[in-house]
């Protein structure tokens, strides 16, 4: 599924976020904002530091490329998911998302929120050194490093956590700006906070080792990974994004390195929705179309290993310059190799719309997403392949669906939002608008939307009157509470 770039920004999410216009208030308009005052210098409790990992989610949606891609998410996710299930000490559910980005760079922050650059992916030797990275940012979660740097600052005034959540925003997003606004600041208080200490760095090396070998990778990856970057260092003026915010002094890789050796020597196999993954985000995120192409040719021509996920990224890439005949050489018998590859399905239902058959990628979905009910790849797929097949009816219901299980999943709001548009249903349309800029905590924005949709419901629709009015209060009251961070 390719969705249009605009739809991650925040002015595309003004015109194609939704919520479902026979619900009642959604989660996020019912979130409430941290009251953090002068308690903003003392130790964390787990609440409220969901609550500020809410804040800054919000924050990074609206200021950050965040990849939709129903396909990356999932094993993105899948995999996080696996980590954390052999990690100690969880204490709430982690959520991990990608930034379109190519260094090499990840980062965790309040709440178990874990981002992900394209780049780590597509650098990575293999798929347990891609591992090491995200238990080394849960370790840094489940250890609440964050938490307690805040409590080590508690008699620094200057600290604010206006200033702290900005900081770290910026630094784990773009690094460089972060050690801009350092500089500028010239506050040594606000650079702990940005940077992780030698001590916790240490600590999610260690932890972060025991949960990748628990989840059955390779923990050698680990020391294998800060030896690669080790040698960027050397040989590039500019550092990796990663060790602006995770510094790696000597000691530190030969400790990881010692540790590496108590294990076992073992051959991993990488799965292959790792490599898919990584061919994946080359061919459409790292790599422009016709570059793609040439390195995955290259590629082909010089290896015999991965070859599968070799010739996916070449289908991609055609795909996406519209060579469509070539691209459906190298997919379609992809495909028939493995039809229950959701990589696979997702691009042939592409390649189909791209063909100018909407109607037939419908038929081939709804087969498939009776056996595999609001799983988001072949869902999303299928409302897509509605839409574009003008079968707008359908496409509500089976998004009306999957948001009943889903109701926060962004991309499946971006859908239904389009439907109510081409549907004309204009109160609902400028409700969702108030959703997405909500999502994004632009409270005020939000309640104008609220008073546009106003505008479109009928005098005799009074229980829809008044939940309008009722968000509108919120949103206002959302916005003060945001204010005084």
């Amino acid at each position: 599924m390719r969705i249009k770039s605009a739809f991650i920004t925040l002015c595309s999410a003004l015109l194609t976020f939704s919520i479902l216009h026979s619900e009642p208030l959604k989660a996020q308009t019912n979130f409430k904002l941290p009251d953090l005052g002068t308690s903003a210098l003392q130790a964390l409790p787990i609440e409220k530091e969901q609550a500020i990992g809410e804040v800054m989610m919000m924050q990074i949606r609206g200021s950050s490329p965040v990849v939709s891609d129903p396909v990356l998410d999932e094993y993105l996710t899948t995999l996080g998911r696996r980590l954390v299930a052999n990690a100690n000490d969880v204490r709430f559910p982690f959520s991990f998302f990608w930034i379109d980005n190519p260094e090499i760079n990840a980062f965790a922050f309040y709440g178990g929120h874990v981002g992900v650059h394209t780049g780590l992916i597509a650098q990575a030797d293999n798929e347990s050194q891609f591992a090491s990275v995200l238990g080394h940012e849960i370790a840094h979660v489940t250890q609440r490093h964050l938490a307690r740097r805040i409590q080590q600052q508690q008699d620094n005034n200057a600290l604010t956590i206006a200033g702290m959540i900005a900081g770290i925003l910026a630094t784990v997003v773009a690094p460089d700006a972060g050690i801009a606004i350092i500089s500028a600041n010239q506050t040594q208080a606000a650079f702990s906070q940005l940077t992780h200490s030698r001590a916790a760095e240490q600590e999610a090396d260690r932890i972060g080792m025991q949960t990748l070998n628990n989840a059955g990778f390779d923990p050698r990856q680990s020391s294998e990974f800060l030896t690669k970057l080790a040698a960027q260092i050397r040989y590039k003026y500019k550092p990796p994004a990663f060790l602006l915010t995770h510094p790696l002094p000597e000691s530190r890789v030969s400790d990881v390195r010692l540790r590496a050796e108590q294990y076992p020597k073992k051959h991993f196999e990488d799965s292959l929705e790792f490599n898919l993954a990584k061919s994946r985000v080359i061919a459409r995120y790292y790599q422009k179309s016709k570059a793609a192409e040439d390195l995955f040719r290259k590629l082909m021509r010089e290896n015999t290993v991965h070859n599968t996920a070799l010739k996916y990224g070449l289908g991609i890439s055609l795909l996406d310059q519209k060579k469509l005949d070539e691209a459906a050489n190298i997919l379609e018998p992809l495909l028939k190799e493995d039809p229950k590859n959701l990589f696979y399905i997702d691009t042939h239902t592409d390649l189909l719309i791209a063909q100018g058959k909407a109607a037939e990628a419908v038929t081939y979905l709804a087969k498939l997403d009776v056996d595999r009910p609001n799983n988001q790849v072949i869902t999303l797929n299928y409302a897509n392949a509605a839409i574009e097949a003008e079968q707008y009816e359908l496409a509500e219901r089976i998004l009306k669906s999957f948001l009943l299980a889903k109701p926060e999943h962004n991309l499946g709001k971006q859908l239904i939002a389009s439907v109510y548009k081409k549907q004309e249903n204009m109160a609902s349309y400028h409700e969702a608008n108030a959703d997405v800029l909500a999502q994004y905590g632009a409270y005020l924005k939000a309640a104008d939307e609220i008073q546009k949709a106003l505008n479109f419901v009928e005098p005799e629709e009074l229980v829809k009157q008044q939940r309008l009015k009722a968000l509108l209060t919120q949103y206002r009251q959302l916005q003060k509470e945001l204010a005084r961070l």
